[in-house]
């Protein structure tokens, strides 16, 4: 396994498919209203919880007048909501926690979202069980592309972080992963394909185009 002893994944549009359904749900939002989600401000959002961007406030600036916020918030959730519950964990994430397993890697998560979103979901995916660690923004200052998400989950499984992997879709979690010390492996997903992933060590269509020994062994190389 080319000398790694842990993998840690990043879990929005890297297990599950969920930046997907929250983008599409403000820009219903937006639509509705005959304005437009500027798609490049969103983009940067994406992998961390540190931005000033506030979707609601800059509909309001952009219509020029106040909403509802709560009957806005509960029907853009109620929407959002049916788009994540008709998605799967995405392609091979479950071959890769297997495979690690097998091979007796640690198994960590590292995520900007909250722990209740985070732990919800792999509980209903039926992934819960997997991990040796979740690390969350709960636990933090700051979350990606600051290392110190990554910095605990290695942390936690004794790991040396030069002897892990992050598996992130975003530039923000290259970024924080490499700053921790790690290799990575990229997997961009429908809406981060656009972003620049030259700090990834390798990447990945998505993670069933590679085998766990064949993605290490391609860092390896």
């Amino acid at each position: 396994m080319a000398g790694i002893e842990a993998l840690v994944f990043d879990f929005d549009g890297l297990v599950l498919e969920t930046e997907l359904p929250v983008y599409e749900s403000w820009r219903r939002e937006y639509e509705q209203l005959g304005v437009e989600l500027p798609f490049a401000t969103w983009l940067e959002t994406i992998g961390t919880a540190d931005h000033d961007f506030d979707p609601l406030t800059h509909l309001e600036e952009l219509i020029g007048r106040k909403l509802d916020h709560a009957s806005l918030q509960e029907r853009r959730k109620l929407y959002r909501d049916s788009l994540l519950h008709a998605q799967e964990t995405l392609p091979g994430v479950r071959d890769w926690i297997r495979d690690a397993r097998a091979a007796g890697l640690k198994l960590g998560v590292a995520s900007s979202s909250s722990r209740a979103w985070v732990l919800g979901h792999l509980a209903r995916l039926g992934l819960a069980e997997h991990w040796d660690t979740v690390r969350c923004s709960d636990d933090v200052e700051r979350t990606k592309p600051d290392p110190a998400l990554y910095r605990l989950a290695c942390a936690d499984v004794a790991v040396d972080p030069a002897r892990a992997v992050a598996l992130e879709d975003s530039a923000n979690g290259v970024r924080a992963a490499r700053a921790a010390g790690m290799r990575v492996i990229a997997i961009p997903g429908p809406l981060t394909r656009q972003m620049d992933f030259g700090e990834a060590d390798l990447v990945l269509e998505s993670l069933a185009h590679a085998t766990l020994a064949e993605g290490l062994g391609q860092l390896a190389r």
